[in-house]
């Protein structure tokens, strides 16, 4: 007999909290129904950017991927590509390597081939392994320094591990300090600011820039803009770091240990009162005037051209885009929209936008896109009719969509207004 696809409202899971999250909408409970995954051709590093490209976020690094065939054959997608057709190097595991982890005696010796074979020297060589090695116990860290031994440059891990998604320290998490390992301390400027959390830089005309210049700082660093590795090295100099994104934490305080830079987290955030207010808040610990009125005011246009061209929108909100897939129908709902699905991972960090839309749209449904039951979707009576995300265009391929999913990333009022125009496009 045909199932149904397994939901919460927002207003149950609220009443659960969060130390009560439904065994659905956690992972290591369940078989996985990949359809993110899938989706993106992402398992985890194709498109976008998962472990294995952002990697190869420090400039003039290469890669060696060190897995069985079948889980190194996705790269091939990425290494077909202008800027990565010559950094992947692999190192294939047969059945005997996996059972007695022979491969590894291997790995020094491959790191040094790679650059003696290549006409530059690269930068670093990120070694990349999979849960196979994390099942063996592999001790990556020792390995590295082996190869270094070998090849006479830094050679640094990261781990394509499905297995630690759950965990205190993801592949996403732990491959961004590893990313920043690298730097040396240095004297420190201070009109200097590194932003990190993602790998492609913010929008050129995101307000941010105009806002730190006009505080007095004259260089603002992104790894994703140094144009080598020299360039790279002197975010040492940074007198503290803005946060962008949660998974760049453990990195911020690896900064702070290592370097003595402090860091300042500002969250991604599609609701304008709470992005002003977090400017308000960076400008009291600067201690000057932190905002941009007039960027304020085109999210503000932007949404009312948007409410007023479009007020029966009805939005299903995916977690394959640019943006916490809460908070974003949090915004849409405080706007005056009605948001009727949103398909995310729950985590606890989730519930402080639970709250608020519990009260607002109570009714408003979440799936779980790892959930096996979302085989059984039904989208007929959902009455949605704009979607926002690749995996929320999937489950309603009749309703107008935008992907939201470009390497360029949108932040603040910038943001707001270009994923209004793009809404007001489709």
């Amino acid at each position: 007999m045909r199932g149904k696809a397994y939901y919460c409202t927002v207003e149950e899971l609220q009443k659960r909290g969060r130390d009560d999250i439904p065994e659905q909408f956690r992972s290591n409970t369940h078989l996985i129904y990949s359809s993110p995954a899938t989706l993106a051709f992402n398992s985890p590093g194709a498109e976008g950017f998962g472990v294995k490209r952002a990697g190869l976020a420090i400039p003039d690094s290469v890669m060696l991927i060190v897995a069985p065939g079948c889980c190194g054959r996705n790269t091939s997608m990425i290494s077909s590509m202008p800027l990565y057709e010559d950094r992947f190097f692999y190192l294939t595991m047969d059945e005997t390597d996996i059972v007695t982890g022979r491969h590894l005696k291997k790995v020094p010796e491959a790191v040094k081939e790679i650059c003696n074979s290549l006409k530059k020297k690269p930068s670093v060589v990120m070694i990349c392994i999979t849960c196979v090695d994390a099942l063996l116990g592999t001790d990556m860290e020792r390995i590295c320094r082996k190869a270094e031994e070998k090849a006479g440059l830094p050679v640094r891990p990261c781990y394509m591990y499905a297995l630690t998604r759950e965990g205190r320290k993801p592949p996403m998490v732990h491959v961004r300090q590893s990313l920043y390992s690298l730097l040396e301390p240095k004297k420190k400027k201070g009109n200097v600011v590194n932003l990190l959390g993602f790998f492609s830089p913010l929008m050129d005309d995101c307000e941010l820039y105009g806002m730190l210049e006009r505080a007095g700082v004259k260089t603002v660093h992104e790894i994703s803009r140094c144009r080598d590795y020299e360039e790279y090295q002197t975010m040492s100099e940074a007198n503290f770091n803005l946060v962008l994104h949660p998974e760049a934490r453990f990195a911020a305080e690896d900064f702070h240990d290592k370097l003595k830079i402090p860091f300042i987290e500002l969250r991604r955030l599609y609701q304008i009162d709470k992005i002003e207010k977090q400017y308000q808040a960076l400008g009291s610990v600067l201690g000057i005037p932190f905002a941009d009125e007039n960027a304020k005011e085109q999210a503000l246009g932007a949404v009312e051209q948007m409410r007023s061209k479009k007020p029966d929108a009805v939005f299903a909100i995916g977690e394959c885009m640019n943006g916490d897939p809460f908070e974003l129908a949090l915004a849409l709902v405080k706007y005056g929209f009605r948001v009727a699905e949103i398909y995310g991972t729950l985590t606890a960090e989730n519930f402080i936008y639970l709250k608020t839309l519990s009260e607002l749209s109570p009714g408003t449904r979440v799936y779980s896109n790892m959930e096996p039951t979302m085989l059984y979707y039904d989208p007929s009576e959902s009455g949605v009719n704009i979607t926002i995300g690749k995996d929320a265009c999937y489950y309603h391929p009749e309703a107008a969509n935008v992907m939201w999913n470009e390497e360029v990333q949108p932040y603040g009022y910038t943001g707001v207004k270009k994923l209004f125009e793009a809404l007001l496009e489709v």
